[in-house]
């Protein structure tokens, strides 16, 4: 029987890898602390945890005592965002949040049900300030090479820009995506024309994220680090529309050594825009998973109509992070104590 984590012999193993994560967590506070970011702390029950759909998470009870009211349910955050830009809201920004979240049903080498997300959000940048502040933060804090995986990427290389309409023409026999935009029977035609036969019962979210981690995934952030840009706008239920494509939304995700690391937002700031996509987020939730979920969070409401300044903000997995800093093969190995 395998000896658990915390025995001597399989700390002492991992103990190279998380004496890099501490580094790597003073290194990034020196980052952000240099360029004048202000260090945030958000609750982690909340009312609403997220807006993603595809997201479980746990949740738990509020229980009321000493006369003080009836309970309520509230939920383990599964990224700090709708708490950090209530702050933005009144005026906190620029901040940055090392954030212990939540999310329920992951456990795999790169995935921890319990894990550290470094978020940060600057008003005023724009989107590609945020890819230029993205890219120089990794160079700052990781080796000027990383591996995963058999994986060699070169940090000190430009990063890729690339767009999720010319890597699906790249990478997908040159199917034409955002022509298809939320017609499953145009995009079914055009992915069997392509030569990638779609299966009978997939929707059009299905065999777009299929085709994203079949296709596209695997072909990027290899060599050097490649930022996948300007997402199918019903794909960034928090970021704001191109202005000059609404059919894509401001929206990256990051890769490096053919990890994913980050997902970031040029910020949706329109609330009745945002309202309408969280009731659209919630009806797919029902209607994917067969569980009601959570309400829409009414103090983020509130704050969106108080109003956000214009900010750019980005999610990134620190524990991901680590990995590539330290040369971990595991997401474990960065775990002082990993859920088991």
């Amino acid at each position: 029987m395998a000896k658990p984590l915390w025995h001597p012999e399989r700390l002492a193993a991992r103990l190279p890898f998380l004496d890099r994560r501490a580094a790597l967590t003073a290194a990034t506070r020196a980052f952000f602390t240099a360029r004048g970011y202000r260090e945030v702390e958000t609750p982690c029950l909340v009312a609403a945890p997220g807006a993603e759909v595809h997201i479980r998470a746990f949740e738990t009870r509020f229980e009321a005592h000493l006369g003080a009211g009836q309970g309520r349910p509230l939920w383990l955050r599964t990224s700090p965002e709708l708490a950090i830009k209530k702050l933005l809201a009144g005026g906190a920004g620029p901040v940055f949040e090392l954030a212990r979240v939540w999310r329920n049903g992951e456990l795999s080498a790169r995935h921890a049900p319990e894990f550290t997300m470094l978020e940060w959000y600057r008003p005023g940048l724009t989107f590609a300030g945020l890819m230029d502040e993205a890219e120089a933060y990794l160079r700052a804090v990781c080796p000027p090479v990383v591996e995963h995986g058999g994986i060699r990427t070169d940090l000190t290389q430009p990063f890729e820009r690339l767009t999720m309409q010319d890597a699906f023409a790249r990478h997908c026999n040159g199917l034409d995506l955002l022509a298809t935009e939320g017609d499953t029977a145009r995009l079914h035609a055009a992915a069997a024309h392509a030569g990638l036969p779609p299966r009978p019962d997939e929707s059009w979210e299905d065999l777009f994220f299929r085709l994203l981690l079949e296709r596209v995934e695997p072909a990027i952030g290899r060599d050097r680090a490649t930022f996948l840009t300007h997402w199918p706008a019903p794909q960034a239920a928090l970021a704001r529309r191109d202005p000059a494509d609404p059919r894509a939304a401001l929206r990256f995700e990051l890769f490096a050594a053919g990890i994913e690391l980050a997902n970031a937002f040029d910020e949706l700031t329109d609330p009745a825009e945002q309202r309408a996509r969280f009731e659209e987020a919630n009806a797919e939730r029902r209607r994917t998973t067969g569980m009601h979920g959570w309400d829409v969070d009414d103090d983020f409401m509130a704050a969106l109509e108080h109003g956000l300044p214009p900010t750019a903000g980005i999610a990134l997995g620190f524990d991901r992070l680590a990995m590539l800093a330290s040369g971990a093969p595991r997401i474990e190995d960065v775990l002082w104590l990993p859920v088991t």
